[in-house]
């Protein structure tokens, strides 16, 4: 008799599963998560996810990376992780500078077989905190983004007299350990789970070859340092959440309801437009007249009763701002409470210097972006009605600091340069002449697309085309330089139509590419209505290592096959296996266990 095969669910089914138990059961508590850290299609999964990036292929303190990932990689972890056996190799600490180019920022870069095992712990987190975070949260969040948040403030900050920008210092470096742990406690009783994050955070860096302990912090550079402090923070949101009831208090009154004077004076204008179209010519111009009058009085009026007392809020990692309808006094309280419970419950600073209280009719810096509320009494005609309104009014302004962010950032490019006269002029950059012409437009294209792109909710927008203008010039001077012409004869050899661009060819057939316009850029970016959460799905790569077929050598491994991976294709020479992955336009390569060491010692 012919026994039935077991069929094991796929992980997938698994984190659904979690998660939508978390949606349902807000106060569910998890518990035996650990035993799915022993499943081997899950780690498929996480490899799925960081292979294509270049960090995979950056070392730790030891020489593990993406390349020669197998089934027996796997195996080997997971048997730690059942022994109880594992733990997790030091960082290696590196320095980046940042923004302002001053300081330098540390970054952790943990060993891959670290980075595996942390990112399906981020799955499973992820699946069961995910339903759980405030929708005031944007940062490191799947369908979240800048945009998101910037959205979300642009529709609930209209109005609000007072912005209190936060900052708080060193947030990735100061989490305190105990405290995260204990807030993951409250929801996931499992404390072997809880014995791998803590071997996580626990780990250490080595600084200069110096092993060093940590304390606290979540090492920035970690695949799970981003979710871990947003469960950390998550606290904060809840806070304010309350803080926010508290102030609104118990029972809060209808969200801005309509000005009785306002409601009046239109009511006089309806009745006076059903008058003129029943008037003979002269009493016709008189109640136009009237009619004119009140229409002046209404727009001095707003059109809806202030509201008394309300606070909103919208945070990214660990910037956020807090919009307050109230009082500087109303401010300076909240301030204080927010500081008060991040000192003495999260064991985070305030930084008084730049947690700074604003009036909403100066600029505030989120995210990149200059944030102000309008206070313009300027009328603008509406396409649907017709009727002029003042339609910037109080209104959220999103708006992009020229001075601040695009001229440093061409600086920064060796894009331009200034004159003895002071102007501004664009100039080639020799980093570039060594490259293809349409790689060098490529180039520079990026950059332009990267700023338009991220810029394209501001409303002074198309101020950015002196930009687009300076780095189109920028192009063009280095094509010249390359080639020895002048830009004008740069130009008519690239004519395309009253544009230019560059020709290259695919195995399509020739295309072209030019510099991106601001119209090419302007798109409607993330609204507040977001994406729900989807698990990972199986793809190409999946299927490829479950076949466990060499496609170097074609033949049916016995053993199980590796994965071979490198940074670019365009580094790997005319070996005949890195021809193979040219053809497949693959940087991934599967191969069994004597391809790969014949791979490695021509490699």
């Amino acid at each position: 008799m012919a026994m039935n095969k077991v069929v094991t669910k796929p992980s997938s089914d698994i984190l659904e599963r979690l998660r939508k138990c978390s949606t349902e059961h807000t106060d569910e508590v998890f518990t035996r998560i650990y035993r799915y850290l022993l499943r081997e299609d899950i780690y498929i999964a996480a490899y799925q996810n960081l292979y294509a990036n270049d960090g995979a292929m950056t070392k730790g303190i030891d020489n593990d990376t993406a390349d020669g990932f197998g089934i027996e990689y796997i195996r080997d972890l997971i048997k730690d992780l059942r022994n109880g056996t594992y733990h997790a190799t030091p960082v290696r600490r590196v320095y980046i500078p940042k923004k302002n180019g001053k300081k330098l920022r540390p970054l952790g870069v943990p060993s891959f077989r670290d980075k595996l095992l942390q990112d399906v712990v981020r799955m499973y987190l992820e699946a069961i905190y995910e339903p759980l975070f405030d929708n005031c949260s944007h940062g490191f969040r799947p369908q979240r983004s800048c945009h998101s948040a910037l959205a979300q403030i642009k529709k609930t900050f209209n109005g609000v007299p007072w912005i209190i920008e936060g900052d708080i210092s060193k947030c990735f470096d100061t989490i305190d350990h105990e405290i995260l742990l204990r807030i993951i406690a409250k929801k996931i009783k499992d404390e072997r789970l809880l014995q791998v994050i803590r071997e996580f955070l626990k780990s250490g860096y080595m600084d200069n070859w110096v092993y060093n302990e940590t304390y606290s912090g979540a090492a920035q550079g970690g695949i799970i340092s981003p979710l871990l402090m947003n469960i950390y923070m998550n606290e904060l949101d809840r806070k304010i959440h309350d803080i926010s009831k508290d102030f609104e208090g118990e029972s809060p009154v209808e969200e801005n309801p309509p000005n009785r004077e306002y409601v009046a004076i239109r009511s006089k204008i309806t009745r006076l437009n059903q008058k003129i179209e029943q008037a003979d010519e002269k009493d016709r111009k008189t109640l136009i007249l009237q009619r004119k009058e009140l229409q002046k009085q209404l727009r001095k009026i707003p059109s809806k009763t202030p509201i008394i007392k309300r606070l909103y809020y919208v945070r990214y990692a660990d910037d956020w701002l807090v919009g307050v309808h109230g009082s500087k006094n109303d401010c300076v309280r909240i301030k204080s409470i927010i500081a008060s419970f991040l000192n003495d419950e999260l064991k985070l600073t305030l930084s008084e210097e730049k947690t700074l209280i604003t009036h909403s009719d100066k600029k505030v810096r989120f995210l990149g972006y200059d944030v102000s509320v309008s206070r313009s009494q300027a009328l603008r005609r509406s396409e649907k009605t017709g009727h002029l309104s003042r339609s910037l009014y109080k209104h959220v302004v999103l708006s992009v600091p020229l001075e601040d962010k695009i001229m440093p950032f061409l600086w920064n490019k060796n894009a331009i340069k200034q004159t003895e006269d002071g102007s501004i002029k664009p100039k080639g950059r020799k980093e570039y002449l060594f490259a293809r012409d349409d790689e060098i437009v490529r180039m520079y294209n990026s950059e332009v697309r990267g700023i338009l792109n991220y810029y394209n909710m501001a409303g002074n927008y198309n101020d950015l085309s002196y930009f687009r203008y300076l780095m189109e010039y920028s192009c063009l001077f280095t094509l010249a330089r390359k080639h020895n012409m002048s830009t004008k004869q740069i130009i008519r050899k690239y004519r395309d139509g009253q544009s230019w661009s560059v020709p290259y060819y695919t195995k399509t057939g020739m295309k072209r590419i030019g510099i991106a316009s601001l119209k090419d850029c302007k798109f409607r970016s993330q609204s507040d209505q977001i994406q729900t959460y989807k698990p990972y799905k199986r793809k190409e790569l999946w299927r490829r290592i479950a076949a466990n077929t060499c496609e170097y050598c074609g033949v049916k491994s016995e053993e199980h096959c590796k994965v071979f991976v490198t940074r670019r294709l365009k580094d790997l020479g005319d070996e005949p296996w890195a021809n193979v992955m040219k053809v497949m336009r693959r940087k991934t390569l599967i191969v069994c266990p004597a391809c790969y060491n014949l791979i490695h010692i021509s490699h």
